[in-house]
């Protein structure tokens, strides 16, 4: 069996998903970006080869019907529960490798990507320039590999480095790239040459006023 990637999703719901947009954006226009994202990203990681593809969201949903990618629902739980469930139970399928990737970085490298598939550690961690990780690769799991991380927190990749050797899992880190999630990453966005088409065509919608409401909102 070929290696897997699944991205991670939130349905689009407004008021559920990047809510630390706002008061920049209004729920709903975070809610469009954030599915502009997963397109792209979907998108991205259709181009990586030899490679299977799959859409893991937290809930039903009809977003990106339109796209042919195998679809699962996350269990229930926090982060870790919900990632040590979905590659441990695709490696237990035989997968010899399980990266979970985030929607959160549109102008993220394919390269930067196939570094992490190409580590051999048991845990790869693709750093973000948050503290967090905008993917994580993984060779082998462990129950405890996510015991006591902070989600959402500066701390979270250090946690999970400190969790995976903790119970005895070799580590290493990919590439450094950064996710949006406020709403200066919203301004970076707008001169990003890297930026990808459903993210551009967005921002072509609603970008024009956005720098202006950011400069505003800060002073």
């Amino acid at each position: 069996m070929r290696p897997v990637i699944l991205l991670f999703a939130k349905a689009p719901e407004p008021g559920r998903v990047k809510t630390r947009l706002t008061p920049l954006l209004s729920a709903s226009q975070a809610a469009s970006l954030h599915t502009a994202f997963v397109e792209d990203t979907l998108e991205l990681l259709q181009t990586l080869p030899g490679v299977d593809i799959e859409l893991h969201t937290d809930t039903e949903c009809d977003a990106w019907a339109h796209l042919s990618v195998a679809r699962k629902l996350q269990v229930e739980g926090d982060l870790g529960i919900k990632m040590h469930s979905a590659a441990a139970t695709a490696l237990g399928a035989g997968r010899p490798q399980v990266m979970i990737a985030g929607s959160d970085s549109p102008t993220l490298p394919a390269t930067h990507l196939m570094a992490v598939l190409a580590a051999e550690a048991d845990v790869t961690l693709a750093p973000a320039d948050d503290g967090g990780y905008y993917a994580i690769a993984f060779r082998k799991t462990h129950p405890a590999m996510f015991a006591g991380v902070a989600w959402s927190a500066t701390t979270t990749r250090a946690d999970t480095v400190r969790a995976c050797v903790d119970a005895g899992l070799t580590v290493t880190e990919g590439p450094r790239w950064w996710d949006v999630d406020s709403p200066a990453d919203v301004v970076r966005l707008l001169s990003d040459p890297g930026v990808r088409r459903h993210t551009a065509a967005w921002l072509a919608n609603h970008g024009p006023s956005l720098a202006a409401r950011f400069a505003c909102a800060r002073r």
